[in-house]
């Protein structure tokens, strides 16, 4: 068989990346001095467009190192069992299509990350060289993802943090019942010793850093991971009591939710059919309440006696649906954390709301110029010239306030 050209290869290495969700490039200094200027490219394979939580669109090359792997995890399309193309780029090629891809202004970064060839230390030790050859022979300046390897020696995981700017850790699957069964070459302990050793490392440096202008910096976008949602039997509540403890035991950045999907010649442990799309975008809103509302995760999820977030309604809109005692809200009087509990209210615009409300008495048009819909805000405050009046008793609020579905919107 012919050898593959560098397109064929990025072609094939481009779409085995896409089934890792955790590439968002958020929270990260740039590193570069300037903007350059470049003729683009016509080329799209291999580009993932992530968001940051300022609303910028950032353009990652979101790759493998190789598709080639000794593990055999049953909802992987690369499975060492699966009968998929198989390709292999080399540290010189990766190489080389970022910078030309950089060059020509069509992405800001790299997220790489591999299947297992040879062992840990050898597939994390070539995408070491890759990140490596970037930093100190090309002086790339670009933002970098790179995927840790539960196993790899620290020596590796240490020069992986010092040139990469976000690494992760994924924990795979909700539960580690979940991850024997369906992974069983992954081993849980692993997962988390190596989390735990990132979150070590990465404070050690922010604390060595500190009166220190030149100190070098370790993974300064902090860590991620990723749960593959409906592959197994875990219910929301148990997937968002996870993530509450993942977030509090690792320090995370974000926990990324990837709704499986069923891949060629599944094995029989594996769901046939895919879980709607809508339940992972509920678990990112869940998320969002938990670390940015002030919810707690029994607010989110209780009622619900299968464990398993309403699809019809966004959570924060249930919870007010159920606690309709706390409602209506003053604008004028409430402090912030019950202003963020008002559906329809955002962390920016309760921030604006509280600095306007200084110099006067908020009336509702005031307010649907701070807000994005204030239809979705009306029936739950009081404004200096409104009162809902008796519309949160109305049995159709639920589907008049709840918004269209939009897999990028939160709230």
């Amino acid at each position: 068989m012919s050898a593959k050209t560098l397109v064929q290869k990025l072609a094939i290495l481009s779409d085995a990346a896409k089934y890792d969700a955790s590439c968002a490039s958020s929270g990260s200094e740039k590193r570069r001095a300037g903007k350059g200027t470049g003729i683009g490219s016509t080329e799209g394979m291999g580009i993932c467009h992530a968001y940051a939580p300022d609303g910028r669109c950032i353009s990652l090359l979101k790759i493998l190192l190789t598709n080639f792997c000794v593990f055999d995890c049953a909802y992987c399309v690369n499975r060492s069992s699966s009968n998929v193309e198989r390709a292999r780029f080399s540290v010189e090629e990766v190489v080389r299509l970022t910078l030309d891809f950089y060059k020509r202004n069509y992405i800001e970064g790299l997220f790489l990350s591999s299947g297992i060839i040879r062992d840990t230390d050898y597939t994390m030790g070539e995408m070491v060289r890759v990140v490596e050859t970037l930093r100190t022979v090309h002086d790339f300046r670009g933002y970098i993802h790179l995927k840790a390897i539960p196993g790899a020696s620290q020596d590796l995981i240490d020069q992986a943090g010092l040139h990469a700017d976000r690494l992760s850790v994924n924990v795979e699957l909700p539960t580690d019942d979940s991850v024997v069964r369906l992974a069983p070459e992954k081993k849980p302990v692993d997962i988390r010793r190596a989390m735990g050793g990132l979150r070590t490392r990465i404070e050690a440096a922010a604390d060595g850093q500190k009166g220190r202008a030149k100190a070098r910096k370790f993974a300064p976008a902090g860590q991620s991971t990723q749960m593959i949602i409906g592959a197994d039997e875990t219910n929301d509540a148990a997937i968002l009591d996870r993530s509450a403890h993942l977030y509090g035991s690792y320090a995370l950045k974000r926990v990324y939710y990837s709704a499986f999907s069923p891949i060629p010649d599944s094995k029989a442990i594996l769901p046939l059919l895919k879980p709607p799309l809508i339940r992972e975008h509920r678990l990112y809103q869940a998320d969002w309440l938990m670390r940015f509302y002030g919810f707690d995760r029994t607010e989110i999820t209780d009622g619900r006696p299968d464990g398993m977030l309403d699809l019809e309604v966004d959570p924060k809109l249930a919870w007010a649906l159920k606690s309709r005692d706390r409602f209506p809200v003053d604008i004028n009087s409430a402090d912030r954390e019950t202003l963020l509990r008002v559906p329809g209210l955002g962390v920016k615009s309760v921030d604006r709301l509280l600095r306007a409300r200084r110099h006067t008495r908020l009336r509702l048009d005031d307010l649907g110029r701070l807000v994005k819909s204030i239809g979705a805000v009306r029936p739950f405050v009081i404004a200096a010239d409104w009162h809902p009046g008796g519309s949160l008793d109305r049995l159709d609020l639920g589907a008049r306030a709840a918004p269209k579905p939009q897999q990028l919107s939160l709230f």
